[in-house]
């Protein structure tokens, strides 16, 4: 994110560029000036992130409760100064940043790569120096800070020029972030998230207008001047052959040691000494290497234009104005009420991937905590395809064509094996029996509406037969009852590493947020967050416990009440399994874990894999009960869901291809 060295730069060798403020006290300033206004800090959030997680444990899918605290902190420290946040996320990933997108997801998986060995060689979550955001702590995060009562923005474009554009407008106090584009944008301030410290509300602001005196350049020219060092647009190859002539002829002169500040200052030097217009621009890309794209420098100085600003390095004709860069939208709905309260929902952030659909038909998922190296469970993206692929059917029935086929959708997940070199090409899969029409589902209301949106929910997860069930439960434990029945649906055998699991049911949580927004919200978003229903340090120690042989009042702490809701919660899901043919096996791991405490009392839960402990299946609403399964004897043949999903595994070097894993086909 940003431009290389330019952080480095204004840290170390432009005097003026950082100085340590106190936002409280430039607050009350700001309240001076401009009485009857709050001083308002817009918060790249996706560029907070890290520095918001800092629970102890952060391998085995979060611990949330902990977060959220974080998150509370944060706010309430913010509003007893007196300042009004608004928080942005990434709510798109546009074209022309796609390839930038594919190289840094390619290099966090070399880093989960990295985790995974260290966890298998050391037994132990590594240093907060190979720290990895838990998987989908950016989903989740935006409906926190909504559930506190804060503004927060979905963007529809790239994020970092929305946040840029809100704080001109809306004459900001300052942008809360840590990306030096906010040095180049024409807009607010700029303070770092990564040198905030909370409890004095100190931190660092960066100056453009000082980095321009010491450049010897104009605010104007800011934008070329990053291009030129390589931004996500400008490839730092297609500029690094005429910069490195011009470094060098800089250095000869200078006698300068260090590259980076010689690199900074020979780029700045050479702006500076050529006219400010488009004819000197145009000479600029001649230079360029051949087989490139001769207008990227436009392409790239236009990117940090916001609304009504102009560049003197593009032509006055208004053909790379901001305005004239916006995207028309193609939506794949036919209905354009519907296709607007989707884009309402998405920039408000109250709905999951439903506006990338319909308005693109393109989606796209980050890394996952995932072994690549772990051939015996299938990664999320290929899990969840089935359930994804039924969404998608839901959301694009209007866009169906005279033969009845739906649209593809692009998705860009990121899994192992999986170059991402294109998107893969996923077809929708209708529900059993048709769905209904989303004017339908989001516009409908009455007894019979909401049970509608609350069976199509289930169906996308092909649990309509057991709707009844579900709906008796708290929202919460259906969700939790929905997602585990379709993973066991999805897998013949639980034997993976915690670390992964863990990601892999914070993932579910994500596409049953997906489906509750396609559906028309049968459920509180709030009832589907996994600080309700999920803490990663809690299912790491369980786990382990499991493994170590404890037995199922011990795992829950002799609590009567807790083992009573598990036994019957349990029982429904080996209920539904059953009745799908389905057997749920488990075998105890042996490597990673010390046997230990075998004379505590109590069968281990690994000694009859497949059975619970007889305990009837109480449906709330009914006087009858329904006595769980004594382990099945078949299992049925099953196909890893999704026929239009390709999968990327490969073999590893040195190995066979197991065409015949695990999980049964």
């Amino acid at each position: 994110m940003g431009i290389k060295g330019l952080l480095w730069f204004v840290t170390n060798a432009c005097p003026g560029a950082s100085t340590v403020v106190n936002l409280k006290e430039m607050a009350e300033n700001q309240r001076s000036c401009y009485p009857g206004f709050p001083p308002v800090i817009v918060v790249d959030a996706m560029s907070c992130l890290r520095q918001w997680y800092t629970p102890e444990s952060w391998v085995c899918g979060g611990q949330w409760q902990e977060y959220l605290s974080n998150l509370d902190t944060f706010i309430d420290t913010f509003t007893a100064a007196g300042i009004k946040l608004v928080f942005y996320f990434d709510g798109v990933v546009e074209q022309k940043k796609r390839d930038e997108w594919v190289k840094r997801r390619l290099r966090n998986n070399k880093e989960i790569a990295k985790i995974f060995q260290f966890i298998k060689t050391n037994k132990q979550q590594p240093g907060r120096q190979m720290f990895y955001i838990p998987s989908g702590l950016a989903t989740f995060t935006r409906f926190a800070l909504k559930s506190r009562g804060q503004e927060v923005i979905c963007s529809l474009r790239e994020a970092d020029y929305e946040v840029a554009t809100y704080g001109l407008q809306n004459n900001c106090m300052g942008i809360l972030g840590e990306d030096t584009d906010y040095l180049i944008y024409d807009t607010s301030p700029y303070f770092s998230i990564n040198k905030l410290c909370l409890d004095r509300l100190e931190t660092v602001m960066f100056s453009r207008q000082n980095l321009c005196s010491r450049l010897g350049l104009h605010i104007t020219d800011l934008p070329l001047f990053a291009c030129l060092l390589g931004t996500d647009i400008v490839p730092e190859s297609a500029v690094e052959g005429f910069r490195n002539q011009w470094v060098a002829s800089f250095c000869a002169k200078s006698h300068r040691s260090d590259k980076r500040t010689n690199t900074i200052l020979a780029v700045a030097n050479y702006i500076s000494k050529i006219s400010r217009s488009y004819d000197s621009l145009m000479v600029l890309e001649e230079m360029l290497p051949l087989g490139s794209d001769k207008s990227i420098l436009a392409k790239g100085i236009e990117s940090y234009l916001l609304l009504e600003q102009q560049s003197p390095w593009l032509p006055c004709d208004g053909s790379h104005s901001p305005a004239a860069s916006v995207k028309q939208e193609m939506p794949l709905s036919l209905d354009q009420e519907i296709f607007q309260i989707a884009k309402e929902q998405h920039v408000r952030a109250e709905s999951y991937m439903v506006y990338n659909v319909l308005s693109s038909g393109e989606v796209e998922c980050s890394n996952t905590l995932e072994d690549e190296y772990d051939t015996e469970l299938p990664g999320q993206a290929h899990v969840y395809c089935l359930a994804r692929q039924h969404i998608y059917s839901v959301l694009l029935e209007s866009g169906r064509d005279l033969h009845g086929a739906y649209p593809s959708v692009k998705e860009w997940f990121v899994c192992a094996g999986n170059s991402l070199q294109q998107p893969d090409l996923v077809q929708p899969r209708q529900l059993p029996g048709g769905s209904p029409s989303l004017r339908t589902l989001w516009l409908s209301r009455g007894p019979q509406a909401e049970k509608q949106r609350c069976c199509t929910f289930l169906a996308c997860f092909q649990l309509q037969g057991v709707a009844e069930d579900l709906q008796a439960l708290k929202a919460p434990a259906t969700a939790v009852c929905s997602l585990l029945i379709y993973l066991a649906l999805q897998l013949a055998q639980i034997d993976s590493r915690a670390v992964q699991l863990g990601s892999l049911f914070i993932r579910g949580l994500s596409v049953l947020i997906m489906g509750n927004s396609a559906c028309g919200f049968p459920f509180r978003m709030d009832d589907l967050m996994p600080w309700h229903l999920f803490d990663g340090k809690l299912f790491q120690e369980k786990y382990q416990q499991a493994h170590r042989g404890w037995s199922l009042p011990e795992l829950l702490e002799g609590n009567e009440s807790w083992l009573s809701e598990f036994q019957n919660l349990m029982s429904l899901i080996f209920k539904v399994c059953s009745a799908k043919g389905r057997t749920i096996q488990s075998r105890q791991r042996e490597n990673g874990f010390v046997p230990e405490r075998r004379e505590r009392g109590g069968a281990s839960c690994f000694q009859n894999p497949g059975r619970i402990p007889s305990h009837p299946y109480h449906h709330p609403n009914r006087g009858c009960p329904w006595r769980g399964p004594q382990a099945p004897a078949f299992s049925s043949e099953f196909q890893i869901p999704g026929s239009g999903y390709r999968s990327r595994r490969q073999p590893l070097r040195g190995q066979r291809f197991q065409h015949a894993p695990r999980w049964s086909r």
